[in-house]
């Protein structure tokens, strides 16, 4: 058992363990930067139990696969294939968060609040919801990164069907804060999830 866990392995959970430490710290410490201490809870962390039991799944494909079928998680040119993607979504979900400052939470708003403006500059300018299309990259560059593919064909379909979700129902409460200058806005920028209008 100990033989399996060679240089591969451990570099690809080392990469694994970094990415989801960097996320979730970066997470909270950008909350805190634009909200304050006082406003952030642990939730800012964007970590649920749903979140736990899927990277608990995929480390256990991990483990079993690399056990069973050692050759799967040899492909250097996929694991680093998903680094890059990680790498993507980190740099576009953080965009997303400073070029949004306060008007990004990680709840939906259903009140408009005073400093809640209508971001449509910097990453906004590509696609409307950068945070969501960052952590949708991120989240399955983890999976490809480990070469688990079952976790990877999970982790694209949940994520986006949360997605898919999910922005119709903030984009009503957008609707209903910016009026027609909104519905220009989703005219003329896709959302930034495949198949999400």
């Amino acid at each position: 058992m100990t033989d399996m866990f060679g240089y591969m392995a451990k570099r690809q959970l080392f990469q694994m363990f970094c990415a989801i430490i960097f996320f979730h710290g970066s997470e909270f410490i950008l909350a805190v930067v634009h909200h304050g201490r006082s406003n952030v809870t642990l939730e800012s962390l964007l970590i649920s139990k749903h979140y736990v039991l899927a990277m608990l799944f995929s480390l256990a494909e991990y483990v079993i696969e690399l056990y069973f079928f050692p050759g799967l998680k040899s492909y250097w040119w996929i694991s680093n294939s998903g680094l890059v993607m990680v790498v993507i979504g980190e740099i576009l979900r953080k965009l997303a968060i400073v070029t949004a400052g306060k008007a990004f939470t990680h709840l939906i708003k259903r009140r408009r609040e005073q400093h809640h403006n209508l971001v449509t500059h910097g990453v906004y300018k590509f696609v409307r919801h950068p945070g969501y299309t960052g952590f949708l990259v991120w989240s399955v560059g983890t999976q490809v990164m480990l070469c688990n593919p079952i976790s990877t064909a999970v982790f694209l379909v949940v994520v986006w069907q949360f997605f898919a979700t999910r922005i119709p129902y903030e984009e009503y409460y957008l609707r209903s804060f910016f009026g027609s200058q909104y519905d220009e806005y989703a005219e003329r920028v896709p959302s930034g999830i495949p198949f999400v209008k």
